[in-house]
């Protein structure tokens, strides 16, 4: 080939670390450069010696600290003369060394491809000089930059061969001269970071190509991107410079319509990176994502200037350029792998997919072999899958008659209507419709359900039958996921033990009596009991951070479990109190995250505990209606030892009996043990303490349960569902923790083996009886899956103009205007005088006391009274009794009177003043609740502290 003229430019800023061996790598090229020239940016460290020791005082430049490498360049250019026909431009960073052919490399790639204007050599480490760096640089739609490589990929020739790329880096950049000066050189815009990408897509869009040479290679240290070095071009920090420059320089290399569809994209993706960012506990990277988009976004004219240089050649390059851009379908992979990764406690990804902070050296290990089969397969073959698996045809069975039908309700629930609007609506409306008072706050768990009902797509019914009918199956898998912190599984039997514990907490009688007696309240804490366990123990445990965030998720829990049924908080306040008490001296500290734990619920429900605190009684309620029949009036002891809450759809006492007997013997056992102990045994003795406290929460749990089911409310004793679930849940641990004992007695063989098999025996009868008798006798409760609307179509028809109508059932009161109550609805407290009112009224009309209780709704604006299915003749009479009560219709589906006094129309009170306000601050409580509680990034050790940011890699 012709022998071309090449200047070489050297540019040096604080890299005297490098400078060296890249000025030696320079002098041995096989190919010898005609011109070499070299620039310092105001080196502080002896750079600008060691370049006029290397080429002499005449041919290097001194530049302020904050020029950037191309103000270096083109100060450069400009000192020498023009250039000759064919001269090309070699740009070496102070920190990049190339190989002795490095040079000859690209000029015979050159003159082999005539249309090549740029060539760029295979990039590695300079430290470990095997890693891969770059071999060419793409670019995605949302600026992010690709180097198509893998996380520390090692350079085996697999990536061989001279190739066509979208940009290479600057770092060993062999450019025309005319090209450059054609195109403008670098952006002063872009004084680091992504100006090689922009001049690379100016280039080709003048028509001209782009390679890279991997028989080319150069060493990089990538000391500005790695932050081995102080940055002075900018005082932005490295990620935003970088972040907001891929942005820029892709609105305006992209034609117009491109160009709109990327900045929705760059919109919609940083704002959803933000979110894991601060979820991640990364909030400097959230500033810096979201300072990047702005700083593009709020200066318009000055993206139009540089797309108004750039419009020669875009539209007709792009055609071509698109294909080496980023595959469309890299960036949803990027951004599923920043979320698993959120959601595995790594921490948030870069753009290439890969995480902010490496492991450290010392603690990578080998890889593992990977396991043999179809994953499908292993998936469906673990214990915990089978497990759900098992107790969703359990469930399925058993609830046969539910399945399929049209309406779920009865019992505690009310029949489901509406949908996820209708509860944002009720929820976010304000005060109920009778006036505002200090109790009529919505329930709080409607918000719940209206979350999850947008989950479902906007069907209450769904999320409703989920909850419900699925709690058995979803409290399975809630178990079997905590028993993996609670449970030891290093024993012999650890699965099995685990799959017992889920399974036996899953059948409870207290979840089959829910279902039966369509307790929401109940099937809802069934779920989030065991996440409360797993958190209350990181939060008693030592390590601080973990506490404080496990003191916040607790927190969050416990008021979702809270708004269902409030007898939860005051239980989980009883319990704090005592483990500051107990491990004040233990855990030092412990009143911080236990004050955090108690804070967060409080705080979020406030208003409506408020409601609670005027009337305690409704503590002891859950959400649902309050059913006399579903209650049974007096529980002896035998049902509460036997965890039996008493009402509909529970099982015989000897179905729990077996888990009853492991409970007491893990306890005898322990006692035995301690009492033989000739010499104190730390581990032993922590042993017993766990044990003694579970049975302490276990007895405090029925203590609950016998004030709850012997204290009446409204005339009627309460369900004490969920204080037995609690004990329940405590039983079952104590039975696990007694395992280890079971595998050594079974170890030793003789009696003792066979008493072990007897054992483990009596605790597998509990969840299989529990299992078989709940799917021969299914689901008989006042459930039903085809419940009937309680308000007859007549009222609906005739309160076209806002009329109310009184909706009567069993003991409770509801005021609608035209509509089926939704869930929440019927059980607003009497708080306010008008509501009071009515309620008088319509106990009035009920018990036949006669006087001007009809007069008195009609002023109230109540047109029609009806009554729920099924209307019991005794009331049927006494209101046909009623002078002021003229029957519209009474059958199967209810029954439904006219008011025949004056109706004074009334119209929807306004939400209080304070309703709103409120509503933004718990949503900003519920979203810094939730970004406390989430898991932060792992902890970088000092190897990953020097390791760079990869979504920087190749730019220095």
């Amino acid at each position: 080939m012709s022998r071309p003229f090449v200047t070489v430019i050297v540019v040096a800023h604080d890299g005297g670390r490098w400078l060296g061996e890249t000025l030696k790598a320079l002098a041995s090229q096989s190919y010898r450069p005609d011109r070499v020239v070299g620039a310092d940016n105001g080196s502080r460290d002896g750079s600008a010696d060691l370049l006029t020791q290397a080429l002499g005082s005449a041919n290097v430049l001194r530049l302020p600290r904050s020029a950037s490498f191309g103000d270096a360049v083109a100060e450069v250019l400009g000192k020498l003369p023009p250039g000759v026909d064919g001269e090309w431009l070699w740009l070496l960073h102070d920190d990049c060394a190339p190989d002795r052919r490095a040079l000859e490399a690209l000029l015979r790639a050159a003159d082999e491809d005539r249309k090549a204007a740029v060539l760029g050599p295979k990039l590695r480490d300079w430290l470990d000089r095997r890693l891969l760096l770059e071999i060419g640089v793409t670019v995605g739609r949302t600026g992010r930059r690709d180097t198509g490589l893998e996380a520390r990929e090692f350079d085996q020739g697999q990536h061989d061969g001279t190739r066509e790329v979208m940009a290479v880096s600057t770092a060993g950049m062999l450019i025309r001269r005319d090209v450059w000066e054609a195109t403008g050189g670098l952006d002063p815009f872009l004084p680091i970071f992504r100006d090689d990408l922009d001049l690379c897509w100016r280039v080709r869009n003048a028509g001209h190509r782009v390679l890279a040479v991997t028989e080319a290679v150069a060493w990089h240290a990538e000391a500005s991107a790695r932050r081995r070095r102080r940055m002075t071009v900018s005082g932005d920090h490295p990620r935003r410079l970088d972040r907001r420059n891929g942005i820029f320089v892709v609105m305006a290399n992209l034609p117009f319509l491109a160009m709109l569809w990327a900045l929705l994209r760059n919109v919609a993706g940083s704002l959803t990176r933000t979110v894991l960012f601060v979820l991640g506990k990364q909030p400097a990277n959230a500033l810096d994502e979201l300072v990047a988009l702005g700083s593009v976004l709020a200066h318009p004219v000055r993206l139009a200037k540089a797309r108004r240089a750039r419009r020669e050649g875009r539209k007709k390059g792009y055609k071509r350029i698109s294909r080496l851009l980023t595959p469309r379908g890299a960036g949803l992979r990027r951004l599923t792998d920043m979320v698993q990764s959120f959601l595995a406690g790594e921490g948030p990804v870069d753009s290439a997919g890969r995480h902010h902070h490496a492991a450290p050296e010392e603690e990578v290990i080998a890889p593992a072999p990977a396991p043999q089969g179809n994953p499908v397969k292993r998936f469906l073959g673990r214990p915990g899958v089978l497990l759900v698996f098992g107790l969703t045809l359990v469930a399925l069975v058993a609830e046969r008659s539910l399945l399929g039908a049209g309406r779920l309700g009865g019992g505690a629930l009310v029949p489901v209507t509406g949908g996820a609007g209708d509860l944002w609506a009720f929820y976010t409306g304000g005060f109920h419709d009778l006036g505002p008072g200090s109790a009529d706050w919505a329930p709080p768990y409607v918000a719940v359900l209206a979350a999850l009902s947008t989950l479902a797509f906007g069907q209450t019914s769904t999320a409703v039958s989920v909850l419900l009918l699925g709690s058995v199956p979803l409290a399975g898998a809630s178990a079997y996921l905590a028993s993996r912190r609670l449970v030891p599984d290093a024993t012999e039997s650890g699965v099995g033990v685990r799959v017992w514990v889920a399974a036996t907490y899953a059948l409870l009688p207290v979840a089959t009596g829910a279902v039966a007696s369509g307790r929401l309240g109940t099937a809802a804490v069934l779920v989030l009991l065991p996440a409360c366990a797993v958190l209350a123990a990181h939060l008693l445990g030592p390590d601080a951070r973990r506490s404080r965030r496990a003191a916040w998720g607790f927190g969050l829990v416990l008021a979702v479990g809270a708004a269902f049924v409030p007898l939860l908080l005051p239980m989980a306040l009883v319990l704090g109190v005592l483990a500051v008490v107990l491990f004040r001296t233990a855990r030092p500290g412990v009143l911080v995250p236990v004050g955090i734990a108690l804070g967060v619920p409080v705080a979020l429900l406030l208003p409506w505990l408020g409601g609670l605190v005027l009337d305690p009684g409704r503590f002891l309620l859950e959400a649902g209606l309050h059913d006399p029949a579903l209650v049974s009036p007096a529980l002896g002891a035998r049902d509460l030892l036997t965890l039996s809450p008493g009402g509909p759809g529970l099982p015989p006492f000897w179905v729990t009996g077996g888990l009853l007997a492991v409970a007491l013997g893990a306890l005898f056992v322990h006692r035995a043990r301690a009492g033989r102990r000739a010499k104190p045994d730390p581990q032993a003795e922590r042993g017993r303490i766990v044990v003694l406290s579970g049975w302490g929460i276990a007895l405090f749990a029925l203590v609950i349960a016998l004030v709850a089911g012997r204290v009446g409310v409204a005339g009627a004793p309460t369900w004490p569902g969920v204080p037995l679930a609690v004990a329940g849940a405590a039983l079952i641990v104590l039975a696990a923790l007694s395992a280890p004992r079971l595998d050594a007695a079974r170890a030793r063989g003789g009696p003792r083996r066979i008493a072990a098999w007897l054992v483990a025996a009596v605790a597998f009868s509990t969840p299989l009886l529990a299992a078989g008798h709940w799917i021969v006798q299914g689901v008989r409760g006042p459930l039903d899956g085809d419940a009937r609307d309680p308000l007859p179509a007549l009222a609906v028809m005739n309160s076209r103009h806002g009329e109310r109508t009184l909706l009567i059932r069993g003991a409770e009161f509801t005021v609608l205007r035209g509509r089926t109550p939704l869930i929440g609805e019927a059980e607003l407290p009497v708080a306010s005088p008008e509501r009071a009112k009515v309620a008088a009224a319509a106990q009035g009309l009920a018990g036949g006391r006669g006087g001007n209780d009809a007069e008195v709704l009609a002023q109230h604006g109540v047109a029609m009274v009806a009554v729920a299915p099924p209307v019991g003749p005794e009331l049927a009479r006494t209101l046909d009794s009623q002078p002021s009560l003229q029957r519209m219709s009474l059958s199967d589906s209810g029954g439904l009177w006219r008011i025949a006094e004056p109706l004074t129309p009334v119209p929807a009170r306004p939400a209080h003043f304070m309703h709103t306000p409120w509503l933004w601050l718990q949503g900003a409580l519920v979203l810094v609740a939730v970004v406390m509680a989430a898991p932060g990034r792992r902890e970088p050790a000092e190897e990953a502290a020097r390791t760079p940011d990869p979504a920087l890699a190749g730019v220095s």
